[in-house]
């Protein structure tokens, strides 16, 4: 099937390059880029580390859930999804039916470098190798459904983002 015309949806383990490289993909085809977590954020009025505060992942990955079934209903767009947003079947259905997905990898020790220090990823407090290892581990097979796997690692936003737009134009 043609991919051209259909939103472009980037998923991966944090600290993949999503939102940098899904800028430049939205950019070059003039399309919006939606992050996801900004979206959630927008939604709900809280930050994501304020939402698992106050609330618990559960409540977060149903809010993640309903703002991606809200911006799949838009067209030109290329999203930015959480990384997390792959650990719901539902959700994984509703992204291959609302567009074509590119899954972006890289291994825990370029995650980790990238990463560190982000106090925003309420998912990586503590030992930051320890859980970026334990979430890959769990997450492992949940990307495989992707149209398009890329690896990032060593690769700059700019060599990915025309490596998507190639495949994209096919």
């Amino acid at each position: 099937m043609d991919k051209m015309g259909k939103n472009i949806i980037l998923i991966g383990m944090m600290g993949t390059g999503k939102s940098t490289v899904g800028r430049l993909v939205a950019d070059s085809l003039g399309y919006t880029l939606i992050d996801l977590d900004t979206e959630i954020e927008k939604l709900d009025g809280r930050t994501i580390p304020e939402m698992f505060e106050a609330d618990g992942e559960s409540y977060f990955r149903e809010a993640e859930s309903a703002a991606l079934r809200s911006v799949l209903l838009r067209k030109g767009i290329v999203v930015a999804s959480g990384g997390g947003a792959v650990l719901s079947s539902e959700n994984c259905e509703a992204m291959k039916q609302g567009g074509w997905v590119v899954a972006l990898t890289a291994d825990a020790a370029s995650i980790v470098e990238r990463v560190r220090g982000d106090v925003n990823r309420p998912l990586l407090a503590g030992d930051v190798e320890e859980r970026v290892g334990r979430i890959l581990d769990e997450r492992k097979d949940k990307y495989l459904f992707a149209d398009v796997m890329l690896d990032t690692v060593g690769r700059s936003a700019e060599e990915v983002a025309t490596d998507i737009l190639t495949h994209y134009r096919g």
